[in-house]
């Protein structure tokens, strides 16, 4: 196998190879019920061995789709699926599901060293107002089939054209303890309830890492189901900005029970207040790495790729 991406484009969805593994699929024009918040999603997602890295539409949250870009309190609005929690009324389905739409790529898609998907998208509200711009660009690198491992960086442009003010929350600036999900959120397998953690400064509980800014890179380790093996998820804390509005430290919505996830949020206790034309810049790093290493090793190779 060479350390060259090799991709498969339809009017749906991208498909991104690495040999003769599908390693990450985009669905960028996915049938998804209006009740789950239409958007795009990196699903499925593998290892180079194979091996599952993802999981989608789980029962428990219907909505939890591989890796996927999301936010639930935009404002009166959940661009996130499923209820809607309020401190009022706790969690309620209410028909206030935006969706977020391609328009276009702006360049073609290639192989090679690097694949960069540069996509224009819209957010429409539940009313059909657009609220939003959004230039987002994957960028998967690094693979390297002797290490097994590869790697995608998610970059989000957001512009409020709305003509006033936005705020951006979460279900904790809404009134709900650490419950601050919202940007992007990578679900894993259901095998990997319980899976081992690490943070940039040791083997950690999931308590001690929720809702706080202080480690760099979270990592997750588990065996597969179904075939031998099993792999790590390095996700990186990365950076949220504004030149136009205050934007707090992001915070990491991460735990492993009762389900493994990793959310960069960058509002998981602070209001984003983005004023008309204010921009909001993300940019976070995901890497995929097949087998099982101990911490020295998941230390050097977060080190090796970090963000």
């Amino acid at each position: 196998m060479s350390n060259q991406f090799e991709i498969e484009s339809s009017d749906t969805e991208i498909v991104v190879r690495a040999g003769e593994v599908e390693i990450a699929t985009y669905a960028f024009r996915p049938e998804t019920p209006a009740r789950e918040a239409p958007k795009p999603y990196l699903y499925p997602l593998r290892f180079l061995d194979g091996g599952p890295a993802a999981v989608r539409r789980p029962w428990d949250h219907r909505w939890h789709v591989g890796l996927q870009f999301t936010w639930s309190h935009v404002d009166t609005q959940n661009f996130w699926g499923g209820p809607t929690f309020s401190r009022e009324h706790g969690y309620q389905y209410l028909d206030n599901k935006g969706s977020m739409r391609h328009v276009e790529f702006r360049n073609k898609p290639t192989g090679g060293s690097e694949v960069l998907l540069d996509e224009s998208l819209e957010w429409i509200t539940s009313t059909g107002e657009h609220w939003f711009d959004e230039h987002r660009l994957h960028r998967f690198h690094s693979l390297d089939t002797e290490r097994g491992v590869w790697a995608v960086d998610l970059t989000t442009v957001l512009t409020n054209v709305r003509g006033s003010t936005i705020p951006l929350g979460s279900p904790t600036t809404a009134g709900r303890p650490d419950a601050g999900y919202t940007g992007w959120f990578w679900r894993g397998p259901r095998s990997w309830t319980g899976c081992e953690l690490m943070s940039s400064d040791a083997l950690v509980d999931q308590n001690e890492i929720m809702g706080t800014a202080a480690s760099r890179w979270v990592a997750f380790q588990n065996q597969h189901d179904e075939q031998d093996g099993g792999g790590t998820v390095i996700a990186y804390r990365g950076t949220a900005s504004s030149a136009d509005a205050d934007v707090p430290p992001v915070k990491w919505f991460t735990r492993t029970t009762p389900f493994a996830v990793a959310s960069q949020s960058p509002a998981f206790d602070q209001e984003i207040l983005l004023p008309n034309h204010g921009v909001l810049r993300l940019n976070h790093r995901f890497v995929f790495a097949a087998g099982i290493r101990d911490s020295e090793q998941v230390m050097r190779l977060a080190e090796d790729l970090a963000l």
